[in-house]
């Protein structure tokens, strides 16, 4: 194991908010199938436009890879380790949308496109996954990803897992494989779904297919890292906190990168797996297994280099940089942290009973976009 002092770098993370603070597959619903009602979500809380309405879905086309690398024009630069600031005003699109998916199941989803992108240029695309018991509105309140977007000048799309039940919308999870909830037990095809929006959004936005990403948090990182084995055509990276792999073969087409954060104090989701505390009483896979699972599928050989954050003391950061496909792969543990996505305010009181208070000098959102951004696909 080589060790360093780091002074200041970037950095990986992923993303995507549980509701009730990101508690994974915390739901005892039923295996009943339930599919969301017809018509369009109620119009978005959020700063700016906002619009609601149903959309059609066009035929899937993959769109070709495209050749340039990562653009850094039209972004704020960011310190990866910075704590959270206060959230500037997202004044861009906000649309909240149905569509049918592939396998017949009325989806929803929630858009954000900032008023920031240039004409003629193509944006990057997030894809955010809300945790179990989540939802899309409320990760985008709780992650800020719509203010990142604003001041960086990337598409941010909130898609919603399956419902357990018509009448209880916030109880949300995704077939990330083993886990969570109704929507692995009927074995929802969720990657057919996130692979017909992207479609969609190719369709009505100019896309950089060479930048399109996926940010989850808790069953939306177990959701992350099934995309990283399933969809690699498409996802270049992935950003998660509190997940794991959860699924027995990940065969990826392309090499995508990652970055996992996780906390040490995470009771919800221990990093090295076993039975959470939260109400699904899941045993969990380990996280550590995850990232040494993507690393060896990327092509990277020998142990991490280990990075001393000096103004963290907290943050530890592992990194598979010397990898044959090029990408990298990256752990950070902090110490003390809980399962809550951390460096912002808990989705309420109810959620840090649940998950506890979310840790406060790390800003996940901020990291996560600072390691997506250093990626494109060629």
């Amino acid at each position: 194991m080589r060790i360093r002092s780091l002074p200041r770098a970037g950095l990986v993370v992923a993303l995507s908010l549980c509701l009730h603070g990101g508690v994974l597959g915390c739901t005892r619903a039923d295996d009943e199938r339930v599919d969301p009602p017809s018509g369009s979500g109620a119009p978005s809380a959020s700063t700016g436009a906002s619009s609601s309405s149903s959309m059609s879905p066009a035929p899937m086309t993959t769109a070709p890879m495209a050749t340039a690398p990562p653009s850094t024009t039209a972004s704020a630069e960011l310190d990866p380790y910075a704590t959270a600031e206060p959230a500037t005003s997202a004044v861009g699109k906000v649309s909240e949308e149905w569509l049918e998916a592939p396998d017949g199941r009325r989806r929803h989803f929630r858009l954000y496109v900032p008023t920031a992108l240039r004409v003629g240029e193509a944006a990057p695309l997030l894809i955010a996954l809300h945790g179990g018991l989540g939802t899309s509105e409320q990760f985008a309140v709780n992650s800020g990803f719509d203010e990142l977007a604003e001041a960086n000048g990337f598409i941010v799309v909130y898609p919603d897992g399956i419902r357990a039940a018509p009448d209880r919308p916030g109880l949300q999870t995704w077939n990330g494989g083993y886990c969570c909830g109704p929507a692995a037990r009927q074995d929802v095809d969720d990657v057919g779904y996130v692979r017909f929006l992207i479609d969609l959004l190719e369709e009505r936005l100019n896309v950089d297919a060479a930048r399109i990403f996926a940010a989850g948090h808790s069953n939306g990182a177990i959701m992350a890292y099934r995309l990283a084995c399933e969809l690699s055509d498409r996802i270049v990276a992935i950003g998660v906190q509190a997940g794991s792999l959860g699924i027995d073969e990940c065969r990826p087409k392309e090499s995508v990168s990652v970055l996992h954060i996780h906390g040490l104090a995470d009771t919800n989701h221990p990093i090295d797996g076993g039975v959470g505390t939260g109400v699904s009483g899941v045993d969990f896979r380990s996280a550590r297994v995850a990232v040494r699972t993507l690393a060896e599928l990327d092509g990277c050989d020998g142990e991490p280099l280990v990075d001393l954050v000096e103004s963290k003391p907290d943050l530890e950061v592992s990194t598979w940089s010397n990898c044959a496909s090029g990408a990298v792969v990256r752990l950070i543990t902090v110490e003390g942290a809980s399962h809550a996505w951390m460096g912002h305010r808990a989705a309420s009181e109810g959620a840090a009973a649940l998950v506890g208070e979310p840790y406060e000098d790390f800003d996940s959102s901020r990291a996560i976009w600072s390691f997506l951004n250093q990626h494109a696909r060629d």
